[in-house]
């Protein structure tokens, strides 16, 4: 059976893990801007791995349940409630048909996650459903689509009752401050140590200028001995500095080539977090190598059997 969708909110997607193997036929890759958050949804109901679910962007989605499953919330915190009942965030919950899903705007953070028992089922494109409207590929429709009043989203209907919470050290707090690690990279040397210091010692704001390709941030300009390169591939969590010399991390929906200088590269669960911080937050870098970035994803991946 199904979700019903009575309004879709202000942008909410249907994401699996992503898109893989054709970045050099241009196709980004898609997934979840939050891979913390959203791995955790999958882990509390037991879903495999990259199981899809829907990416809640600011909030105001209300749902009607036309079946019985169990779902998992997790990520921002968007004052979620089931028939007027507050729902907290990363746990579970047992739903039944009728009961209606609800979410206000943000308390902290910014993307939330919501995972049904089995993952929804879409229509696969490139070996994925995740959306990239931009592309028109994933999502319900398949073709890139957001999500919009009178979508069903379909799943398996299950009256299993799963209990389960995701553990206090592994939920982020959204509202503090942002340091992320950075591995040199690209066209780190092309940054005399003039202005590298100044980099790693800035304190930077998230933008108005923010959405799934990339975060631009406000701070002090840092400036590259040559202001373009030959185009080249662009990996996620990729800092460019434009000619403006305001950097902008590069996410999930991407351009999968580009020409501005590149100071280095964030891990994707920097940008899991970074992904999760709105407009006017504070965001500090620090030198990162690559050995740190891979030890933290081994522990990420062996604490949820990924």
């Amino acid at each position: 059976m199904s979700f019903e969708v009575i309004n879709p909110g202000i942008l909410t997607l249907l994401q699996d893990a992503g898109r893989y193997g054709y970045q050099h036929l241009g196709v980004t890759t898609g997934g979840p801007m939050d891979e913390h958050a959203f791995a955790w949804a999958n882990h509390l109901l037991g879903n495999a791995a990259g199981s899809a679910q829907l990416e809640i962007t600011y909030g105001l989605l209300q749902l009607r349940c036309l079946a019985d499953t169990c779902i998992a919330l997790t990520g921002a915190d968007l004052g979620a409630r089931i028939n007027g009942e507050p729902l907290a965030p990363w746990s579970t919950r047992r739903v039944r048909k009728g009961d209606e899903i609800a979410f206000a705007t943000p308390l902290s953070g910014l993307r939330a996650y919501l995972a049904v028992l089995g993952g929804f089922q879409a229509e696969v494109r490139l070996g994925s459903c995740a959306t990239v409207c931009r592309e028109g590929l994933g999502g319900g429709d398949g073709a890139g689509g957001k999500l919009r009043a009178g979508d069903i989203l379909r799943f398996e209907p299950s009256r299993a009752l799963i209990e389960a919470r995701v553990p206090a050290w592994a939920i982020p707090d959204y509202d503090r401050p942002l340091a992320l690690g950075v591995m040199a990279g690209y066209q780190h040397d092309e940054f005399d140590i003039v202005q590298r210091t100044k980099f790693y010692s800035a304190s930077y704001k998230v933008s108005q200028n923010i959405d799934r390709m990339g975060y631009r941030l406000s701070g002090d300009a840092i400036a590259p001995a040559r202001n373009g390169i030959i185009s080249e591939g662009i990996a996620f969590g990729a800092i460019q500095i434009p000619s403006d010399g305001q950097p902008i991390v590069l996410l999930r929906d991407r351009q999968t080539i580009g020409g501005y200088p590149k100071i280095g590269c964030i891990s994707a669960l920097g940008a899991a977090q970074l992904a999760q911080r709105g407009p006017g937050s504070q965001v500090h870098f620090h030198p990162m190598d690559v050995c740190e970035a891979e030890a933290q994803r081994m522990i990420f991946n062996h604490r949820l059997c990924l």
